[in-house]
């Protein structure tokens, strides 16, 4: 809790391009994919639990909102693991750092590009819980 506040206080201050959008996109993808975690780790145990209410969180989650919200988890989970792959080779490799930006720009095109099937695959399934159309 200590890093939230200077976290957000921080998103405001600075005016960056690229680099502002990376560190957001950043921090969001692993808050996304903490709470994500922790919810999961909870509404399993129900399984042994409390049945009923396991039963309840499946429907839950079959919901538009949360077909969204899968969506948005994968993408930011995308995201962040190659945001931190470029972290790592920058801090692996210092005379990177004068290509910052074009890495930047790189990352966010994979994230796209390995996004695309996720998307198709997940969009479909969500399709055919919600409205019942099937796409494959």
């Amino acid at each position: 809790m200590s890093t939230f506040i200077p976290t957000v206080r921080e998103t405001f201050r600075y005016k960056g391009k690229e680099g502002q959008l990376a560190w957001i996109g950043h921090r969001l993808g692993g808050l996304g994919t903490l709470i994500f975690f922790i919810i999961h780790v909870v509404d399993t145990s129900w399984v042994y639990f409390w049945p009923q209410g396991y039963h309840h969180a499946i429907v839950l989650y079959r919901s538009w909102p949360f077909q969204i919200g899968e969506l948005l988890l994968v993408l930011l989970v995308i995201y962040h693991g190659l945001n931190g792959l470029r972290i790592t080779l920058m801090d692996w490799k210092p005379t990177l750092w004068r290509y910052q930006r074009q890495m930047t720009l790189g990352t966010f095109g994979l994230t796209v590009l390995f996004y695309i099937p996720a998307f198709i695959i997940m969009g479909s399934h969500a399709l055919k819980n919600l409205l019942g159309i099937e796409l494959f």
